[in-house]
């Protein structure tokens, strides 16, 4: 007899036999999740061949591939065989079955292997891994599935479609009327969002406020920092939600800071985490860690992650200090930190320098983002934050769309928010002081018949 358990030779028998299985199981068993060198020998083979071929490997070609092995040893050799004589004499296994019961084995075989390598390096036999890596080795082994999506069918799923396009899309309002509006309500889950200015104009403000605005929701925040210290964001995030100057924060009596404070807690049932790293120090794989961390110690998971700010972070693929240029480091950089939003299902704000002719010009371009063009090509929203003297004495701050992929960037292409940087935050002002920066609203709207046509559907036949 084999010493295959009875899954492991179903499995072996229809990557021999069955097409279908073999297409849909293949990219998801790994050689490891067979218990006996028999079954990881059949495997390899059958992968082998139906990559080369495209369709499974006949008895007879698995018999000559047995031949010319080497290495195996007597017994090996012994219990190959006996597995390919069982296979031929049974019958065949119902497709749809035996797919289900190959992914209930791949996801207990993952899980048992996740434990044996987590209790491994808990004891010290893993040296390339320490303890703060078991999370993560368990979660990828929770997350084993066969993903049966192949995609969109456009004349077949026109029903799905239309309900996508009369969703209402969950998003995260900037507390900011003209932000909300030319995002069409604010930001959408999965998304990398960019402010870029120069230095001093206000990125850590501008995210500042919006954290705080988003935690007054009741929506969970991450804020993490690589310029600043811990405690110097919660100052800011202070002043703003204290509405109390920042300079001042120290002058408040401890009773009515701790009043003040718990008056916040009362208002939101979100929660606010702030992480320091330093400079130039951490990358996507340890806020990765740091989602992770903060899921199992603490309960938490963000509905939004602040990263202050992206050119001070690293890339996972390519060390500090290698002979890479900057364009590809940063462009990697946002490609990461876009990866971890998809992952996550949030959306991730950050922020970028100007170049030195954009930090003096007043009206920033795309093409004044420092350091690498690949950034904005990887953002789905993309703002440039203006200031001047003549802002400055408003108490203003200009606006300018640069890239938007929720909405046209040609309406509202620049606008003013009112500033506070005394208290930290970011203001709607009063409609007349957007005249003459807003763009004219184009002649046809969305809602309206086309001029030269009275029917918009003259085209279709029904």
């Amino acid at each position: 007899m084999s010493e295959l358990p009875s899954i492991e030779l179903s499995i072996i028998k229809g990557l021999i036999y069955d097409e279908t299985f073999s297409r849909k199981v293949l990219p998801y068993i790994k050689e490891e999740y067979f218990e006996a060198s028999a079954g990881r020998f059949y495997y390899k083979e059958c992968r082998g061949y139906f990559e080369e071929y495209g369709c499974c490997p006949t008895p007879g070609v698995l018999s000559v591939r047995i031949e010319d092995s080497s290495g195996l040893s007597q017994d090996e050799y012994s219990s190959i065989q006996t597995t390919l004589e069982e296979v031929q004499g049974s019958s065949q296994d119902n497709t749809e079955w035996l797919i289900d019961s190959c992914e209930e084995w791949c996801k207990k075989r993952a899980v048992y292997l996740a434990l044996m390598d987590s209790i491994a390096i808990y004891d010290g036999q893993d040296k390339e891994r320490t303890e703060d890596s078991i999370p993560q080795v368990l979660s990828e082994a929770l997350g084993v599935c066969f993903d049966a999506h192949v995609g969109h069918n456009y004349l077949e799923d026109y029903e799905k479609r239309y309900e996508f396009y009369h969703h209402k899309e969950d998003r995260l309002s900037f507390g900011l009327s003209y932000l909300d509006k030319i995002t069409k309500g604010g930001l959408p889950n999965k998304t990398l969002n960019i402010a870029l200015a120069g230095t001093g104009v206000g990125k850590s403000l501008f995210m500042c406020s919006v954290a705080a605005n988003i935690l007054m929701q009741g929506k969970n925040v991450l804020y993490i920092t690589l310029e600043m210290a811990e405690e110097r964001i919660a100052e800011r995030i202070d002043a703003n939600l204290l509405n109390h100057n920042i300079q001042d924060l120290t002058e408040i009596p401890r009773p009515i800071f701790e009043n003040k404070v718990t008056g916040i807690q009362k208002k939101t049932q979100g929660q606010l985490y702030i992480k320091e790293y330093p400079t130039a120090s951490a990358h996507a794989g340890h806020f990765d860690s740091l989602l992770k961390e903060l899921q199992l110690k603490k309960g938490f998971k963000p509905d939004i992650i602040f990263i202050d700010y992206l050119n001070i972070c690293t890339s996972t693929r390519y060390r500090g200090g290698s002979n890479v240029n900057s364009y590809t480091v940063v462009k990697a950089i946002a490609e990461e930190l876009r990866g971890l939003a998809v992952k996550y299902n949030v959306p991730v704000v950050s922020a970028t320098q100007t170049t030195r002719s954009g930090f003096a010009s007043s009206d920033v371009e795309l093409t004044d983002t420092s350091e690498s063009f690949g950034l904005p090509a990887t953002a789905d929203l993309m703002f440039a934050l203006i200031s001047n003297e003549q802002l400055e004495e408003m108490g203003q701050i200009m606006v300018k769309q640069l890239k938007n992929r929720y909405n046209d960037p040609t309406i509202n292409r620049k606008f003013v928010v009112g500033i506070d940087r005394a208290k930290m935050k970011l203001y709607d002002v009063e409609q007349t002081a957007q005249k003459d920066i807003l763009d004219s609203e184009p002649t046809f709207k969305y809602n309206e018949e086309p001029k030269f046509n009275t029917n918009k559907f003259a085209d279709f036949t029904f």
